[in-house]
């Protein structure tokens, strides 16, 4: 990764195993002045859910260097008292209002408040944690409103986000990223199904994710790409 020592890295999710690992690969890197670690439990906290909570975080990373670098990497996929739908006679309002608010709603406020604090001028990366789920185009065993719809507008988020964003910095990337099976708390209840060698480590995903990502040009942005740095159709 280039050295870019006079601006900063935010990884929001920071606490989860995916984004951990994330915060903690770009510290040992070196090449930010400063990488923010974001989360509802940690230092710094934030609730993506809550508006005034992405504002007050905001305001925190504007008194230092301007982010270079956002990564989202947070998503609900199923909580102690509701998993994935597996028929759509399974609905539950307010169970997928909760996935639509985390999964799509949430990274529309992060985007609102954290896109202005990055540079105007130079290479900068907005990438949110998406998944190949979110593909209309490779739906072919249904199953999963709920994440499925969510992640489908997610991916159109990212979509408009780097059209406009595109007026303002001629060189901004916005994407979504697949990060294949993790083995992480939102993993766990289904890789029973997962064929051997597909399951990643969270220091693997974030390894391949940060490759994805230092291999981004101008023209990627608006898509979602996999962990091999494929892209998704949408």
């Amino acid at each position: 990764m280039a050295v870019l020592a006079l601006s900063a890295a935010v990884v929001i999710g920071a606490s989860g195993g995916i984004g951990a690992a994330l915060h903690e690969a770009l510290a040992d890197e070196g090449a930010y002045a400063r990488v923010h670690a974001l989360s509802r439990s940690g230092a710094a906290p934030i609730d993506i859910t809550d508006e005034a909570s992405i504002a007050a975080a905001a305001a925190r990373i504007a008194d230092g260097p301007a982010p270079s670098l956002v990564i989202l990497a947070t998503g609900l996929l199923h909580d102690a008292e509701h998993g994935p739908e597996k028929s759509y006679r399974e609905f539950d309002p307010a169970w997928l209002e909760q996935v639509l608010r985390v999964n799509a709603v949430g990274p529309a406020l992060v985007a609102k408040h954290l896109l202005p604090l990055m540079p105007k001028q130079g290479r900068t990366v907005f990438a949110v944690l998406s998944a190949r789920i979110g593909s209309i185009s490779d739906n072919r065993l249904g199953g999963w409103y709920g994440y499925r719809m969510a992640k489908a507008a997610l991916n159109q988020l990212v979509r408009t986000l780097s059209i406009e964003e595109k007026r303002r910095n001629d060189r901004s990337i916005i994407v979504g990223l697949h990060p294949g099976t993790v083995d992480t708390g939102l993993s766990k209840p289904f890789q029973g199904n997962v064929r051997p060698g597909t399951l990643f480590t969270p220091d693997r995903a974030a390894s391949q994710l940060l490759d994805v990502i230092d291999g981004l040009t101008v023209t990627d942005s608006g898509k979602l790409f996999d962990f091999e740095g494929k892209e998704v159709a949408p």
